[in-house]
């Protein structure tokens, strides 16, 4: 893999982590485009992940920081709530991620029709978060802590945005807007730090294989920074479009995509 090429990853998978349009979607789809086979850099692949990862901590670094002091309280409070929601809708996605990713990794990769179709889903999932109307709490129940981590689960098979999915979803079961933001984001952290670790051990295994591939630090560093910098920059937006309810274009963007995606799969 060039200097070029993963910078590019590293873009793509800071920009489409946080808009809802998909980033493992994306990936495919770029994989396609560079002839790029992401799972022989599998190193490059965790570091765009906690690249992301990194990201969130820093925008929500207060928030953070509240809760974790919180937790230590002798008090039922908010915070330990937050935290244990968090734990509740980790169970499903998680569940998925031991037992299912790699059938749907085999089902997903290169599939372009199958990623159209997610593509065009997350679009009407967005069109009608957006219609919602406005919200009438700012507090994630633990029912509705379950029924997002089911959403979460089910957007693990790309062209489904998991930030869009999860957010849209929060906004319809009446949460607060910057609430359903900051609780999906939040809620994914567990998730990208312990699928990191998992896919850092099956590294070791493929490092030590014979004919492994090993990408340079240079390469390594490139993706990571272009990842970290350009996520800063998608979080932000996103934060402020989700509290002017401009998701809208992100629908009318996912549209056009699975179209084209849908096209290129069906008539390649």
């Amino acid at each position: 893999m060039s200097l070029i090429e993963a910078i590019i990853l590293g873009i793509v998978q800071g920009l489409t982590e946080f808009l809802p349009v998909s980033s493992s979607g994306h990936i495919e789809i770029f994989k396609v485009l560079m002839g790029v086979e992401i799972k022989e850099a599998l190193l490059l692949t965790v570091l765009l992940h906690l690249a992301t990862a990194l990201s969130t901590m820093i925008i929500y670094r207060k928030d953070l920081i509240q809760i974790i002091g919180g937790c230590f309280s002798k008090d039922w409070n908010w915070e330990k709530r937050f935290s244990l929601a968090v734990i509740i809708s980790m169970i499903p996605a998680a569940l998925v991620g031991l037992f299912l990713e790699d059938a749907i990794e085999k089902l997903f990769s290169g599939n372009m029709v199958l990623v159209g179709c997610m593509l065009l889903l997350t679009a009407v999932i967005l069109y009608f978060s957006d219609k919602a109307k406005r919200e009438s709490t700012g507090q994630v129940s633990f029912p509705k802590a379950v029924i997002l981590g089911i959403v979460q689960a089910i957007a693990v098979l790309p062209g489904i945005s998991r930030s869009g999915s999860t957010i849209g979803s929060a906004v319809l079961l009446g949460m607060d807007r910057s609430a359903a933001a900051r609780f999906s984001f939040i809620m994914v952290l567990p998730l990208i730090l312990g699928a990191s670790a998992k896919k850092l051990l099956e590294y070791n295994e493929v490092s030590s294989a014979a004919g492994a591939e090993s990408l340079g630090s240079t390469v390594l560093i490139a993706g990571f920074l272009a990842a970290f910098f350009s996520g800063l920059i998608a979080l932000k937006w996103m934060i402020a479009l989700v509290q002017r309810s401009q998701l809208k274009w992100f629908a009318l963007y996912c549209s056009i995509a699975g179209l084209i995606a849908l096209g290129s799969g069906l008539f390649s």
